[in-house]
């Protein structure tokens, strides 16, 4: 059994985070972490008998004791933590945007960086993509939610588009976390439907720079508590023939991955939500090419891609107690 710090308990994302762990059979949850006292019950009654015990205030020399450590925390937040944890040889998945970027990009669209050395050796956390780097780091950097459908769904594509790429994307409420504003107030959500910084996400840097396309990035909120759809839209090159089938193409890009799955017709959130799959369809006009990407933002998108990162930097399967079946109905 492997002891792991979990850091941000009381958030959504480590709250999922707890579930998972509570049925893995290697990681064991040593301590929780959090800004506020209380019992981890106390906060999400309905772990009671499930997953119980005491959030202690987050200090590095407490949380630095275990081997592994997930940071369930905002960004700005994650630099504090992260220079002594590596210092003391922990393993560390961070959930925050505090090592996804490079640094100009980084402080652009969030804040001074306070630690470049380690931002320079961390590594992003989109196994797909990044798996044999990943399963030798210390620090990997969690990607955004929408970044990695946007990638997922973008990344078979790329040899064959021109010009940029637009991004048409919708989430549940969940993905705004707990804490309470005007916009995501239960009166503002329910039955309705709206973008939010369009264009000036900084989403919008993320997929850019892994994915070295320009984009024109939109999200909306949906009035619906869990799932994240993501609308591609691009003009493929002149090389493209009449018989270029985009589905054939992402079906053999990703054939030896197990958690993409490449569907015949479009796909919804509620095929994917509780899981840690990504479902894609892809089609196309003429020159003009369409992918539907749907994931759980809380999970593919935070919680179950972190434990696959773990899992791989402790030299685990990758699929080790990752959700695989849907909330349904």
């Amino acid at each position: 059994m492997v002891e792991v710090a979990v850091v941000g308990a009381g958030g959504y994302t480590g709250f999922e985070l707890l579930k998972l762990l509570a049925l893995h059979p290697v990681f064991k949850i040593g301590r929780m972490f959090g800004t506020k006292s209380g019992r981890i019950e106390g906060i999400y009654p309905g772990l009671r008998g499930v997953v119980e015990g005491e959030i202690f205030p987050a200090e590095v020399e407490e949380i630095g004791k275990f081997e592994l450590v997930f940071l369930a925390v905002p960004h700005k937040t994650a630099m504090e933590f992260v220079p002594g944890l590596l210092e003391r040889g922990c393993k560390v998945v961070d959930f925050s945007a505090d090592y996804r970027l490079k640094r100009e990009n980084y402080e652009k669209f969030y804040c001074p960086h306070r630690d470049p050395a380690n931002l320079e050796k961390a590594v992003y956390g989109l196994p797909e993509f990044y798996r044999s780097q990943i399963s030798t780091a210390q620090l990997v950097a969690n990607p955004g939610c929408y970044p990695t459908a946007a990638l997922l769904g973008l990344k078979p594509f790329l040899p064959y588009i021109e010009g940029g790429v637009f991004i048409d994307a919708k989430s549940g409420v969940s993905g705004a976390g707990k804490k309470l504003s005007e916009t995501t107030h239960f009166c503002s959500v329910n039955e309705n439907f709206h973008p939010y910084n369009p264009i000036k996400h900084r989403h919008s840097v993320e997929i850019e720079e892994k994915s070295g396309v320009k984009v024109t990035f939109v999200p909306h909120l949906l009035p619906i508590t869990r799932g994240m759809e993501v609308s591609i839209f691009a003009r493929l090159n002149s090389e493209v023939g009449e018989r270029w089938n985009p589905s054939e193409v992402a079906r053999q890009f990703y054939r030896r991955e197990r958690f993409v799955r490449v569907m015949e017709q479009p796909v919804g959130v509620k095929q994917v939500a509780g899981t840690h799959f990504c479902d894609l369809f892809a089609s196309r006009n003429g020159d003009h090419l369409y992918v539907n990407v749907v994931i759980d933002n809380l999970l593919r998108g935070a919680s179950s891609q972190a434990l696959a990162n773990a899992n791989l930097m402790m030299g685990l399967p990758e699929e080790m107690g990752l959700p695989l079946y849907p909330s349904l109905p």
